[in-house]
């Protein structure tokens, strides 16, 4: 009787949810809110305990080669959440999974990529002109009321020349600025 009456008064206690919602982010916004924007290669990633071992993050250390906004050195810390210690493992949904060797354009705040997966943006070899290509994430929002539809082969997304990629982000700025 005990283990029933025991049972019942733990099954009615409150219990604290979390939730991560990822709300897509319009490239305009993300070049505004973000105090840096740096393209640069993965030179180190390390998983550390954070909130007294309840979870883990990773520590991602960018060699920068040029910054498009802001200047945080040479070498830029990234604090990622989630990453994995040994036999433990923490998910962050959204968080994007950075190795060494990764080229990236990064949008950060802080020590932070804003919008997590949706400001990091990856940089690929054309595969036809070995030419540098930034490639957007996958989810980004259009500027409209509804979802974005993600759609195969969608012209939108095809990736752009780096040269590209700086252009329209100084462009932004610069409107920004007007």
């Amino acid at each position: 009787m005990r283990r029933i009456l025991l049972a019942a008064i733990c099954a009615s206690l409150p219990v604290a949810l979390g939730a991560t919602v990822l709300v897509p982010i319009e490239f305009r916004e993300l070049v505004t809110v973000s105090t840096a924007i740096v393209h640069g290669r993965v030179t180190d990633v390390r998983a550390e305990w954070i909130d007294g071992r309840r979870a883990i993050e990773t520590v991602v250390t960018l060699d920068a080669r040029e910054y498009l906004k802001g200047n945080l050195g040479g070498t830029v810390p990234v604090r990622v959440p989630g990453g994995q210690i040994g036999r433990y493992r923490t998910i962050f949904v959204g968080a994007p999974a950075l190795h060494a060797g990764d080229d990236l354009v990064l949008f950060l705040r802080g020590d932070r990529i804003v919008g997590l997966n949706q400001g990091a943006f990856r940089v690929v070899a054309d595969a036809r002109t070995g030419t540098p290509m930034v490639v957007s994430p996958i989810v980004m929002a259009t500027g409209g009321d509804a979802p974005e539809r993600i759609v195969r082969g969608d012209v939108r997304r095809a990736p752009v020349s780096v040269d590209a990629f700086r252009d329209t982000v100084r462009q932004i700025l610069a409107a920004g600025a007007r």
